[in-house]
């Protein structure tokens, strides 16, 4: 399997927590978790280069675990993802990446090593400026600490919760913040300047249980257009960073009823833009949302997240018909993100990319 990360290890992460009786040489559940981080392409090293306890050296080759020496040439310099793990005082364990603050650092953990941040710049038509930072699974991107209690805490952490990015997008008409947790738990801080629109957002953090924090100043004293336009292609933008190579993803999704509404919603997250929108609305705005820019919404997000989206919706009342569409919306982005963990290192395709 592709190794795609090395997790250093301190040696007394490995050890019984101070609190823990010493009848057994090895820190409870260690080894089957770093067995399953072996199995997901995540390659244990140890600081120093190997265990001085020869006992949980010795357990460690009974099992099959061969831990790297990250300072050896096999290693050494590889473009390989570091994570560093260490424990405090009181027996968590922390984890740190290669951008962790060193001052934060606990005395028993690996000091991480440090470089800059990275952000992107480009320049768009002479006018507009896009900066992005990378996902915090980047070991250039935002620093990274957190303690666990135990090691298949930290494992499932590293595996499933680390799907973030933040995404940054200022024109002459909109200046736009977006930061997306594909595998957080429905919260949301929208501000856009139009009321409605923020509450159909929120609609997709809530449905979609992913944690969305989305602001936009734009030119609203023109019209609504480009605050929501902009806005739909930012967010598509920091979806996409923050899928990664999409492994394991179950990529398709579809679904709502709401009321005498019923809107069906299609999405595949193939890499290839494409959207369809069939529906007609009876009003010219909803709240101070103007329902001609429904459609042109779903286009804008298809675009930036490279995905294939149909919606269709039907029914009697304008409201229904919108809030529906994007909890559908909300519901496929749902069942396309979702990991499996028996299949984490797949990739959903036939053509062997997305």
């Amino acid at each position: 399997m592709t190794q795609r990360m090395l997790l250093i290890i301190d040696p007394a992460a490995l050890a019984p927590a101070p609190a823990a009786p010493l009848r057994w040489p090895m820190r409870r559940g260690s080894l089957s978790a770093l067995r399953r981080l072996s199995d997901r392409g995540i390659q244990p090293a140890l600081a120093g280069g190997k265990h001085p306890n020869p006992s949980i050296a010795s357990l460690l080759d009974q099992e099959g675990i061969v831990p790297a020496d990250p300072e050896s040439d096999e290693w050494k310099g590889q473009p390989l993802e570091q994570m560093r793990v260490g424990m405090e005082p009181g027996g968590d364990l922390v984890l740190t990446n290669a951008s962790g603050d060193a001052s934060q650092t606990p005395a028993y953990a690996v000091t991480p090593a440090t470089s800059d941040a990275d952000a992107g710049t480009a320049a768009d038509s002479g006018k507009t400026t896009i900066s992005s930072q990378k996902a915090e699974s980047t070991p250039t991107g935002s620093p990274v600490r957190e303690t666990f209690a135990e090691w298949a805490d930290l494992a499932a952490w590293l595996l499933n919760a680390r799907r973030t990015a933040s995404r940054s997008r200022k024109t002459a008409e909109t200046d736009i913040s977006v930061r997306v947790n594909l595998d957080g738990t429905g919260k949301s801080h929208i501000d856009t300047g139009i009321p409605f629109y923020d509450h159909m957002l929120e609609q997709i953090a809530r449905h979609g249980y992913m944690d969305l924090d989305i602001t936009c100043r734009g030119d609203l004293e023109i019209d609504e257009h480009h605050t929501i336009e902009d806005t739909a292609i930012v967010l598509g933008e920091a979806i996409s960073e923050a899928l990664g190579d999409k492994r394991g993803i179950g990529r398709y999704g579809f679904a709502v009823a709401m009321d005498e509404t019923r809107s069906l919603v299609a999405i595949d997250l193939s890499g290839r833009p494409w959207c369809v929108f069939e529906g007609t609305f009876r009003r010219e705005k909803v709240g101070d949302f103007p329902t001609e820019m429904t459609s042109h919404f779903f286009h804008s997000l298809a675009m930036a997240l490279k995905a294939t989206l149909h919606v269709s919706v039907k029914g009697e009342n304008d409201h229904h018909q919108i809030e529906a569409s994007f909890k559908a919306l909300a519901r496929c982005l749902r069942q396309a993100v979702d990991r499996n963990e028996h299949y984490l290192d797949i990739l959903p395709s036939s053509k062997g990319m997305l």
